[in-house]
């Protein structure tokens, strides 16, 4: 994607205080979505007859101190990657990847050349895929997420929620961070199976 094809707001970032699960108290549909093993990918497909990925801008830029997360290493260079993931025109989620230049290598160096194919539906389909713990975190109205859905037009909400997980693909590190947008299923009090 050539930089003058990168949404105004992008890298839109997602500097965030991730934690662990049980430091929030979540109604049962909110962290059903949240807490899936599975692709959500997958799950938004399900859901909707039409699943298209736009994409915000994808750049290589070092890692910041605030992302940095095991393996994947203040300062390394990262190729960010952020999409918006869409079920019928609905804006779901908001979705941040940062994956690092030396996991950029052999077969995976495909993940540099994704456009509008989805990263979750590529990892998924991976036999080895190994993931870790899923963070989560709540963002407020000041946060660049909560600025990107104004400027959508959509819903102001107080707070929107996210997770993170970090995968190993070939034992080599990837973050992915997704945020729920205003108006998506995960809001949605009936649990959307």
């Amino acid at each position: 994607m050539a930089m003058s094809e990168q949404h105004i707001l992008f890298p839109v970032t997602l500097d965030v205080r991730w934690q662990r699960p049980a430091a929030y108290a979540l109604h049962a549909g909110l962290s059903d979505w949240l807490l899936a093993p599975g692709s959500l990918t997958a799950r938004l497909k399900q859901l909707c007859s039409h699943f298209r990925v736009e994409v915000l801008g994808q750049e290589m830029l070092p890692c910041s101190a605030a992302e940095a997360h095991g393996d994947i290493k203040a300062g390394d260079q990262v190729l960010v990657r952020e999409v918006i993931l869409y079920c019928d025109d609905v804006p779901q989620v908001f979705a941040r990847s940062l994956l690092p230049l030396t996991s950029l290598t052999g077969s995976e160096r495909q993940l540099a050349h994704l456009g509008e194919q989805p990263l979750g539906q590529v990892l998924f389909n991976s036999p080895d895929l190994e993931r870790k713990d899923i963070e989560i975190a709540c963002l407020d109205r000041q946060s660049p997420v909560a600025a990107l859905t104004r400027m959508m037009a959509l819903e102001d909400t107080t707070e929107l929620w996210g997770r993170r997980s970090l995968f190993y693909l070939q034992q080599k590190p990837i973050m992915v961070a997704e945020v729920f947008l205003p108006g998506a299923f995960a809001y949605q009090e009936a649990a959307v199976v």
